[in-house]
């Protein structure tokens, strides 16, 4: 009896014991544990004594490392403060606590420019000599042993960073000698120091400013004398205010690129292929007695612009017989900007477009009865090429009647601006589900249109459209019973559908 007590009082002991473990260490970071006996004189090293920072080395490291120091075999957890000061200083306000904390490593990296920036942040001066100290403080978690601490002095040169912004100013450049509005280069997001600008100069001269204030006695970077491809970094304006020279205007399809190197300070003027960003028209229309529009230029149906490639504009509708051609602008004006076929009377065939204004050259595609039908048009205007689609529909899903194969579904037939299907539902799956694609032989190559709910009744035909594989992936669902022969109807024109038992 008296054995089977002292078991139990001794498991009691051990809860409440790790009860009172886990608090401590959880409110107060410390541990008591035999595994981490230290017995050790704390001690702190530098890597470097004498640093010289510079730019060029910005990533470049520099490491503190001590001694675990002693803890007096209590197993106490040890807490480590690493801090910087000046070695004129005493540490009761240290210029930077660079690490505190409970940690199994002993030592505190940074980058030479994250030291220099921390430096100047403090009010040191840039290319000038400091002494500084670096202080650890090891606090035992166990009240009884007293605190310990170790130092080591370093000299450290600083410097001044580069620019973060570059603007170009000149005669030579879009805003001449305006520097309130110079031309702004873009920083490199590969190699630090590096500027890029890219576009129009004329003859005429340039150099680099730091910003754009109005003073021309700010930084600046200009020529070398010796060496047209070599900057000389001028503060405040000082220094020969040499220029580099633009002689040549270029052609319409060229560019300059000027690649500006600070931390290297080297300079290259290129020629390159010019590159457009943006499309040379924001809206298009259909016009011709052969679409919805008619022949009228004020108020013709839109193309819609690609949202992710803004020089692909896109048009769907439908196409009888009778001639067409694309309208970019302004509207009202039949001698405006066209994009039209280069021969008159040409079928929808997919190639080059030609773009050209005025009404001397009028040529038009041509739409016969046997082409007539419902077209997606996509119009590249940065290639100037045109691609017509004819539209076709095709059930897809288990339950219709080819299941879920892409590649060979059902096709509707096209009759007077509707799309039917006419067959059974439900044959394989009786409770199976079915879409509509306006496309084949990919799942994320094309249109689709879905019911507006997934899982939606086939008895409710209301429907959105999705492209690719952006989703939402809706179907209709057949409901137990509702297997059978339907016909399925839809007009993309009133975006109207039908779904009708037999």
């Amino acid at each position: 009896m008296m054995m089977k007590t002292h078991k139990k009082m001794k498991f009691i002991a051990v809860i409440f014991m790790s009860v009172i473990f886990s608090a401590f260490f959880s409110c107060d970071d410390e541990l008591t544990n035999d595994a981490f006996d230290q017995e050790d004189t704390l001690a702190l090293t530098i890597s470097n004594d004498d640093l010289v920072l510079e730019e060029l080395f910005f990533t470049n490291t520099i490491n503190f490392d001590w001694t675990t120091g002693t803890n007096q075999d209590t197993g106490a957890a040890i807490k480590y403060t690493l801090e910087m000061d000046m070695a004129s200083g005493d540490f009761s306000t240290p210029m930077a606590t660079l690490f505190s904390g409970v940690q199994s490593t002993y030592r505190y990296e940074m980058t030479y420019g994250d030291l220099n920036n921390m430096l100047l942040d403090n009010g040191l001066n840039p290319n000038e000599s400091y002494q500084l100290s670096m202080k650890v403080t090891a606090t035992i978690a166990d009240a009884s042993v007293a605190q310990q601490t170790a130092m080591t002095n370093f000299a450290v040169t600083t410097f001044k960073p580069i620019t973060s912004r570059l603007f170009m100013v000149g005669d030579a450049t879009p805003n001449g000698w305006d520097i309130s509005n110079a031309t702004e280069l873009v920083s490199s997001t590969n190699t630090r120091g590096v500027f890029i600008y890219e576009g129009d100069l004329t003859p005429g001269n340039f150099k680099f400013a730091v910003n754009q204030d109005g003073c021309f006695c700010q930084d600046f970077y200009t020529k070398d004398a010796a060496d047209g491809t070599s900057m000389v970094y001028n503060q405040g304006g000082s220094g020969d205010d040499l220029q580099w020279t633009i002689d040549q205007e270029l052609g319409p399809d060229e560019d300059y690129r000027i690649t500006a190197d600070l931390l290297n300070l080297t300079i290259t003027i290129e020629i390159v292929e010019s590159v457009v960003d943006t499309p040379p028209f924001s809206t298009l229309w259909i016009v011709g007695d052969a679409t919805e529009s008619g022949w009228n230029i004020d108020a013709p149906a839109a193309f819609n612009q690609d949202g992710e490639n803004p020089f692909l504009f896109n048009y769907e509708g439908q196409f009888n017989p009778g001639n067409f051609k694309i309208f970019a602008g302004p509207l009202g004006d039949f001698c405006g900007e066209w994009y039209r076929p280069f021969t008159n009377n040409e079928l929808m065939v997919n190639g080059p477009v030609n773009q050209n204004s005025g009404c001397d050259s009028d040529t038009n595609w041509l739409v016969t009865e046997q082409t007539k039908g419902r077209y997606k048009v996509v119009l590249d205007t940065e290639n100037n090429t045109v691609s017509f689609n004819k539209i076709a529909l095709y059930i897809i899903g288990d339950g219709g009647p080819n299941g879920w194969n892409i590649s060979t579904p059902t096709p509707m037939t096209y009759t007077n601006g509707e799309y039917v299907y006419t067959g059974p539902l439900g044959a394989n799956n009786p409770t199976g589900e079915f879409k509509i694609s306006k496309f084949k032989g990919d799942w994320c190559n094309g249109d689709w249109i879905n019911p507006a709910t997934n899982g939606q009744s086939i008895n409710n035909t209301n429907f959105m459209y999705t492209y690719a594989c952006d989703g939402p992936d809706n179907k209709w669902k057949l409901q137990t019973g509702q297997a059978g022969n339907y016909v399925i109807r839809i007009n993309l024109e009133t975006e109207q559908m039908t779904i009708t038992p037999q």
